[in-house]
C-alpha cells in the first residue's frame, strides 16, 4: 500500500492548526509553516509589559454550541481550560435607561422562553421574536436593517448587538442571510448552545499551546519564520513551495492547505477572488480586579462599549464594526470606555485603571452581501491545493468557529477532486458535518 503523501499547511492560525490536528489525528504526515514567530494568528495571548500581565490580542466569544471549536479543544486536551455558566444567562445593561436584565433562553430547542417575561428582553412581547423569521427567506442582497424593524425595542436591545458582534458589520450593511445562519446555530438550537464559554487563562493557553504540543508529540513538523513567497505550478498541481530561504519540492502524493489571510492567499493563488473590504475591532483591556460575582460576559446597550469580558486580572471591552472610533486617540478611548464599564459594572469612575487599547484595523471581512459573494470555496482549480481560513465560504461569519470549521473542511478535502471538496464546504455551511469533524469527537460540549 502506498503511504499517504505529506500535507503542507501554510499558516498556523486557528484554521491551519485545526487542519493539522484533523490530519495528524488520521495519521497523515503534516508540516506546518508559519511566517511569524507565534502561532494563533489573531487568536493568541501575549505579555503586556505596561499592564504587567498577560492579555489576549482580542476578545473572542465561544459558545457551547460551537461544536467544531469544542471538538478541536477536546482533541488537543484543552477542553478543560474553558469556564462558563451552567445555563445560558446573558446579562445586559442599558446605559440610556439604567435597566439591567438577563436573556435566559431555555435549554431545549423549543423556545418556550419567549413566553416568559422574566426570560426575554424587557419591553418585548413573545410575538416580537417571530419577526426574525423574515431573515429566513431574505434575498441574497438583503441587509438586516431591510428585513427587521430597526425601530423596535427588540432590535435595539438584542438583534442589533448580536448581529454587530457576530458579523463585525453594521446592521445597515450586514447580510440578513448570514445573520439568519448565526441565529439558527445559536438561539435556534436552544439555550444549551448559547452558554458563553471563555479560556480560564488566555487564548494561547486554550487554543494554541495545547495544539502545538499535541502536534509535535505526534511527529508533526512546525517551522516558524517560514514566509511563503510563491507557488510553482506544474499543470494542475502545485509543484514547489517557494520560501524566503528556498524552495520545498512536493512529491507526487503531497497536498497543500493554504491557511493564510485572504490578502496573502489572493497574492499567491492566480485568479483567486477573496473579500477585500475589512472592518476594524477595538478592544480595551483594563487591569483591575473584577467585581465579585461579575458575569463572564456583559452586553452594554446604547453606548460605545458593546461587550465586557471578565478575566482573572482584566476587564476587557470589545467594540465591533468600530470605524467610528478606530482613529480616536488611545487616551480618549480609555476615558470613554471606562466611564461606560464603570457604570454598567458599578465600579468607581475614577481613577481609571491602567489600560491597553488594541486596534485591529482589518479584523475581519465586512459581512455585506457583496463581500459574501467574494468568499471562495475550499477547493481550487489545482488538484493538490485547497484553502482554509475564516474568509473561506463555510456559511459562517469570520469567527473562531468559522476558522476551525474551514480547517476541518480543508483537511477532509485534500487529495480529493474539486467537486468533492466543494461539496464538503456546502455540507459544512449548514452544520458541522460528521465527516468534517475529527474522528471520535462528538457533541461533548454539553458536559462543560
Amino acid at each position: 500500500m502506498t503511504a499517504p503523501g505529506r500535507v503542507h499547511i501554510v499558516g498556523a492560525g486557528l484554521a491551519g492548526l485545526a487542519a493539522a490536528v484533523a490530519l495528524v489525528g488520521r495519521g497523515r504526515p503534516a508540516t506546518l509553516y508559519e511566517a511569524g514567530r507565534h502561532a494563533g494568528g489573531r487568536c493568541r495571548s501575549f505579555a503586556d509589559a505596561e499592564l504587567g500581565c498577560r492579555i489576549d490580542n482580542g476578545n473572542h466569544l465561544l459558545l457551547a454550541g460551537n461544536r467544531a471549536a469544542l471538538s478541536y479543544l477536546e482533541r488537543t486536551g484543552a477542553l478543560g481550560t474553558l469556564e462558563g455558566p451552567l445555563e445560558a444567562r446573558i446579562p445586559f445593561f442599558d446605559l440610556a435607561s439604567g435597566e439591567s436584565w438577563a436573556l435566559r433562553p431555555n435549554r431545549g430547542g423549543l423556545p418556550w422562553w419567549i413566553l416568559v417575561p422574566a426570560r426575554r428582553v424587557p419591553g418585548t412581547r413573545a410575538r416580537d421574536y417571530l419577526e426574525a423569521l423574515k431573515l429566513r427567506r431574505a434575498a441574497a442582497d438583503a441587509t438586516i436593517a431591510e428585513r427587521l424593524d430597526a425601530g423596535t425595542v427588540l432590535f435595539r436591545r438584542l438583534w442589533q448587538p448580536l448581529a454587530v458582534a457576530a458579523l463585525n458589520t453594521g446592521v445597515d450593511d450586514a447580510s440578513a442571510r448570514l445573520f439568519w445562519r448565526v441565529l439558527v446555530e445559536t438561539l435556534g438550537r436552544g439555550g444549551e448552545a448559547c452558554r458563553p464559554l471563555a479560556p480560564r487563562e488566555g487564548l494561547s493557553e486554550s487554543f494554541v499551546d495545547p495544539a502545538l504540543a499535541w502536534l509535535t508529540g505526534r511527529g508533526a513538523a512546525i517551522r516558524f519564520g517560514a514566509r511563503l513567497r510563491a507557488f510553482d505550478f506544474s499543470g494542475e498541481r502545485v509543484s514547489n513551495l517557494v520560501f524566503d530561504e528556498g524552495a520545498v519540492a512536493l512529491a507526487a502524493g503531497d497536498s497543500v492547505i493554504l491557511a493564510s489571510p485572504a490578502s496573502v492567499a489572493a497574492r499567491l493563488v492566480p485568479g483567486l477572488t477573496v473579500p477585500q473590504d475589512h472592518a476594524p475591532i477595538v478592544n480595551a483591556h483594563f487591569r483591575c480586579a473584577p467585581p465579585g460575582r461579575a458575569p463572564l460576559l456583559l452586553g452594554i446597550i446604547g453606548g460605545t462599549a458593546e461587550w465586557v469580558f471578565r478575566k482573572r486580572e482584566i476587564l476587557s471591552v470589545t467594540v465591533s464594526a468600530a470605524d467610528r472610533i478606530a482613529d480616536r486617540p488611545a487616551e480618549e478611548l480609555k476615558n470613554l470606555l471606562w466611564r461606560e464599564i464603570a457604570r454598567a459594572c458599578r465600579l468607581p469612575a475614577a481613577p481609571i485603571p491602567p489600560a491597553r487599547i488594541v486596534k485591529e484595523r482589518r479584523a475581519t471581512f465586512r459581512a455585506t452581501p457583496d463581500q459574501l459573494k467574494r468568499r471562495p470555496p475550499t477547493a481550487t482549480r489545482w488538484a493538490n491545493l485547497v484553502l482554509a481560513g475564516d474568509y473561506v465560504d463555510t456559511g459562517l461569519p469570520a469567527t473562531i468557529e468559522g476558522a476551525i470549521r474551514s480547517g476541518f473542511a480543508a483537511a477532509q478535502a485534500v487529495g480529493r477532486n474539486r467537486s468533492l471538496a466543494r461539496a464538503s464546504v456546502e455540507e459544512g455551511a449548514g452544520k458541522p458535518a460528521t465527516g468534517i469533524l475529527p474522528a471520535t469527537i462528538g457533541d461533548r460540549g454539553r458536559a462543560l
